[in-house]
C-alpha cells in the first residue's frame, strides 16, 4: 500500500459516495488507475465494506446505550452462547469480547426505555450465565468516528 492508496483510502472513507473520477482528479490519477487501484485494495481485503452511515434520530434509534457483561461462566462455548444470542438483537449494534474483570461490552442503539427493558429481559436478566451488567446511557456523543486512520 502505498501513498497514493492511503489517499484514495482516507477520500472513501470520509464519503464513499464521491464518483471515481472526483476521486481520481483529488488524488492525481486517471479514473482508470483511480479504479484498477480501488478494486486491488477491496480484493486484498483492505477495504472490508462500504456502507451508508445513517442519522439516529432520524433513523428513530436516539437511545444509545453501552451496556458491560460480566459471565458466570467464561469458556469459549458459554461466550459464544451469549454473543450469539446478543448478534441477534435488533438494537445491539456493536459486541466486543473485552480482556479484564467484564467480559462482554454492547453498544446498543434503542428506540425507546420500553425497548431497553424489553431487551434487558431477554439478554441479561434469563441468562443463567450472566452475573451481572452495568449499563451507561450516552447523553452525548464527543466523537463518533468510522474512519481508521492511515
Amino acid at each position: 500500500m502505498d501513498q497514493l492508496d492511503r489517499k484514495l483510502l482516507n477520500l472513501l472513507q470520509r464519503d464513499a459516495s464521491r464518483t471515481n473520477a472526483d476521486m481520481a482528479d483529488e488524488v492525481g490519477l486517471s479514473p482508470s488507475s483511480c479504479l484498477r487501484r480501488i478494486r486491488r485494495l477491496r480484493k486484498a481485503g483492505i477495504i472490508d465494506r462500504i456502507v451508508a452511515i445513517l442519522n439516529p434520530s432520524k433513523a428513530g434509534r436516539t437511545l444509545k446505550a453501552l451496556v458491560t457483561v460480566e459471565l458466570k461462566l467464561h469458556g469459549e462455548q458459554q461466550m459464544r452462547r451469549f454473543t450469539d444470542r446478543a448478534m441477534k438483537e435488533e438494537a445491539v449494534a456493536q459486541i466486543y469480547d473485552v480482556t479484564g474483570d467484564i467480559d462482554v461490552v454492547l453498544l446498543l442503539r434503542l428506540t425507546d426505555m420500553e425497548e431497553f427493558d424489553a431487551l434487558c429481559d431477554r439478554l441479561f436478566r434469563d441468562d443463567d450465565n450472566v452475573a451481572r451488567f452495568f449499563t451507561m446511557m450516552v447523553i452525548r456523543s464527543v466523537k463518533e468516528e468510522t474512519a481508521i486512520r492511515l
